[in-house]
């Protein structure tokens, strides 16, 4: 966006100053010019970092996949603290760019420490002073301290977290029947550093983050056996048998504080919603109607949960919500084919499956967005912070992540070996 502003410059000229011929009147002179000042709202120009070769590209290749404009490039200077840039500050205020980056590294006995400043041009003020962060001296470490460092801007410009540092655990398929392969593997937000969690001969279903993002939880079905629901330290270690129950077992999500996990069992008949501590022990069955509940998920503050309910008609799955203190039951979607809720971080929004689209609706059941059909049938999956998805889907017979800005619409894909399905977006790890 840009604005005009009319500059009314008065001149007093005199003759002699201006070269006027004596015949003509030295009156004052008024000229009005017209200048352009551009306003950028939400826009950031990054100073790459004095001695870094790898940490600024990762920040602005962040950054640029929000809804904020950021740019490093045609910048009048290479200030790389607020101190350099104090004389030329109005330099900087004539381009209009609200927000300047700026930073350094250094080394210090085997460790990298990163300073940097963001400063809101208009004022010359530091947000928060100057930021400090300390990480090991290896690609990876770098990678992650980038991706903190880009939370911390994109809060510190739009009052927000960053969602930059979380993690996104989804599921791998190559072969089919019984020579399939499944695969749990993690990624960083940006696509970068994929590792495989498990590899299973069978199928793995619906993960799920810990709030503290140091555990999944998923469903193992191989062949012949029942499906199982699984709990597994995200940075090694065995996997622990959390339902050793006959029937399915299946869409584990953690509570808000990470004691207890809702899923879904037919092992007392129909397939209805239970609720088990993580370290395992005998569930309570929470709701259990003539028909099938399936996919529960607690809501953020752990009041309530919504799962699915064909209680309407076969093949017309509705979305509903529990209330754990008054034991209500309400249904919320309205469309006549809703699967797989998540809640946003803020309990605002509910991410979903309408029909074969997917989409989210706001906690009256209203659709607000519609992302279509992703050609394998899965709902989305929120960031952290509510304002990207993450979801999977088929292209050109390879499947696919993408990330999407709800904000700016912008989004970038990933795409894998095999079938991609139910990425699932971590919270920055504690």
């Amino acid at each position: 966006m840009r604005t005009h502003k009319k500059l009314l410059i008065t001149l007093l000229a005199s003759a002699a100053s201006l070269l006027i011929a004596p015949s003509v009147s030295a009156n004052p002179v008024v000229l009005q010019l017209d200048y352009e000042i551009p306003v950028q709202q939400n826009q950031v120009a990054l100073v790459p970092f004095a001695g870094d070769r790898l940490l600024s590209s990762v920040i602005l290749n962040d950054l640029s996949r929000t809804e904020l404009n950021v740019t490093n490039n045609d910048l009048p200077q290479q200030p790389h603290s607020s101190s350099e840039l104090a004389g030329s500050l109005p330099v900087w205020q004539s381009l209009g760019i609200p927000y300047l980056v700026v930073g350094s590294t250094r080394s210090n006995r085997g460790k990298v420490i990163t300073d940097y400043e963001v400063i809101e041009v208009k004022s010359g003020n530091v947000l928060e002073g100057k930021q400090s962060l300390t990480s090991d001296n290896d690609p990876q470490s770098l990678r992650y301290a980038g991706h903190v460092i880009a939370d911390k801007i994109y809060e510190l410009v739009t009052g927000t977290p960053g969602d930059f540092s979380g993690r996104i655990a989804y599921i791998e398929e190559t072969g089919l029947g019984k020579d399939k392969i499944s695969r749990l593997k993690v990624m960083d937000a940006d696509g970068e550093n994929a590792r495989t969690i498990t590899e299973v001969k069978g199928s793995i279903f619906s993960p799920a983050w810990s709030p503290d993002a140091s555990h999944i939880a998923y469903t193992v079905q191989r062949d012949q056996s029942y499906p199982t629901i699984y709990v597994q330290n995200i940075n090694g270690g065995g996997a622990r048998v959390l339902t050793p129950f006959p029937g399915s077992n299946l869409s584990p999500s953690f509570s808000p504080d990470g004691r207890k996990i809702l899923f879904s069992s037919s092992y007392q008949g129909n397939a209805d919603i239970y609720e088990i501590s993580t370290s395992g022990g005998q569930p309570r069955r929470l709701i259990s109607w003539p028909s099938n509940e399936v996919q529960p998920s607690y809501a953020p503050d752990g009041k309530s949960f919504v799962f699915v309910s064909d209680r309407t008609g076969f093949n017309k799955p509705r979305i509903y919500r529990y209330e754990f203190g008054s034991g209500r039951t309400t249904q919320i979607s309205n469309s006549g084919y809703a699967t797989s809720p998540q809640f946003s971080s803020d309990g605002t929004q509910i991410a979903f499956l309408n029909g074969r689209s997917a989409a989210i609706m706001n906690t009256k059941g209203a659709v607000t967005a519609n992302l279509g059909n992703t050609g394998i049938d899965e709902a989305p999956s929120f960031s952290p912070n509510g304002k990207r998805v993450v979801y999977a889907s088929t292209q050109g017979g390879k499947g696919v992540l993408t990330i999407k800005s709800l904000e700016s619409g912008k989004a970038f894909g990933k795409s894998g070996q095999g079938i991609i399905r139910s990425p699932v977006w971590s919270a920055s790890p504690k």
